[in-house]
């Protein structure tokens, strides 16, 4: 055997050891060190999903700007005048001169009624005049002829009383006949039917020849005339708006026939009174209508622009947290724990409420809390970066 080979074996089998000594220790490092980071990302993972458990909510701290909003409600349009005419007499429609939708002038004659029954009574009363004035006319005589007798001693002066009352009893029938005559005079002069006022015809429910009796409670009216040169705007104010509606407040007011216009009106009464079947208080507005495109008996929307309230704090109204124990809102505290403060509501705006107690300025208010939420619920706020997030989603995210 040659001195070479005997001299090469030792130093291989230490190298052999020596290699194998450091591929244990690496793989060894290589498993430590891939134990040690599973455990570590598991352990983020963990909490990261912990995180994404809790409710996820929208904060925002409250408005402080002014209201611009101001209150939407329906109203009523209604004529500034509108009379119902009904018949004062009973007849017979002889003619009609206006139909819906014209021009009148007050005194104008909208028809004539034939009226034979009254003209009878006419007749009647007339005659019975005439008659009464011939009583009194013989009684007159014959009392100033007892008068002229009873100072000649001839008759006695109780005959002479007798012929003066008879006189004054003649007399008053005389004038009870006259009255009767003029009653019926007046009655007659009603089968005119006249205009109370300038305005238009809105009503015509009659017709020539049409039997009429005399009042409101026998039937329909017969004509409507409107004076609609200003219109009158019916609104029902809930009850804790009515302080922000004084008298001469401003308000737009649109229709549905007139899409995109608008026209002005003003607050001319209140009521001053809250209704309790609907807690309302009836308000009043006076609209110009000059131009005729407004229609009494129409449906408008009125926007009252409400006075700005200092120094008051506003929430959406989705905040709200309605309750058996009141109203209250929802807000994150420095540990992102919630804590529910029971509010006063100031003014319902629609979107927006404004508060009138319980809030702070530098509040962080949840936009829209979940169902169930209490004072102490852990929550995550939406946009927050939260710890524990996988590598691969924050990447994502430096992506994104």
């Amino acid at each position: 055997m040659s001195p070479s080979v005997t001299t090469n074996q030792p130093v291989s089998r230490r190298g052999l050891r020596l290699t194998g000594l450091a591929a244990a220790v690496v793989a060894a490092v290589i498993v430590v060190y891939g134990i040690t980071t599973r455990a570590g990302e598991s352990s983020r993972l963990r909490d990261w999903t912990e995180a994404q458990a809790l409710p996820t909510v929208a904060v925002d701290p409250p408005s402080s700007s002014a209201n611009t909003a101001g209150l939407e409600l329906p109203g009523r349009l209604e004529a500034w005048q509108r009379a119902p005419i009904y018949a004062r007499v009973a007849g017979y429609v002889k003619s009609w001169k206006y139909d819906i939708g014209a021009q009148v002038k007050a005194g104008d004659v909208l028809a004539e009624l034939e009226t034979p029954d009254l003209d009878q009574q006419l007749a009647q009363a007339r005659a019975d005049l005439a008659t009464a004035q011939a009583n009194a006319n013989l009684a007159r005589t014959t009392a100033q002829r007892w008068q002229t007798l009873g100072k000649t001693n001839l008759v006695a002066k109780q005959d002479v009383d007798e012929k003066t009352g008879d006189l004054a009893a003649k007399q008053a029938a005389a004038n009870s006949a006259q009255a009767n005559l003029a009653r019926l005079v007046a009655m007659k002069n009603f089968a005119r039917i006249a205009a109370p006022f300038d305005g238009t015809v809105t009503a015509r429910n009659t017709d020539v020849g049409a039997l009429v009796n005399a009042g409101s409670a026998a039937g329909s009216e017969l004509f409507v005339v409107s004076d609609t040169h200003k219109l009158r705007v019916n609104l029902a104010v809930p009850q804790n708006y009515v302080p922000s509606v004084p008298a001469g407040t401003k308000a737009t007011l649109s229709v549905p026939d007139h899409t995109g216009r608008t026209w002005t009106a003003d607050v001319e009464a209140s009521a001053q009174a809250v209704n309790a079947a609907s807690g309302t208080t009836q308000m009043q507005l006076v609209v110009d209508n000059s131009g005729g495109e407004l229609l009494p008996g129409g449906y408008a929307s009125v926007h009252l622009n409400l006075a700005n309230v200092a120094n008051v704090l506003s929430v959406p109204a989705s905040a709200l947290i309605i309750n058996a124990k009141g109203v209250a809102v929802a807000t994150v505290g420095a540990d992102d724990k919630i804590v529910v403060k029971p509010v006063t509501i100031a003014r319902d705006l629609g979107k927006t409420v404004e508060i009138g107690s319980g809030l702070a300025a530098d509040d962080r208010v949840v936009e829209n809390p979940p169902d169930g939420v209490v004072t102490g619920t852990q929550v995550r706020i939406a946009g927050a970066q939260q710890k524990g997030a996988p590598a691969a989603e924050k990447a994502a995210e430096r992506k994104g």
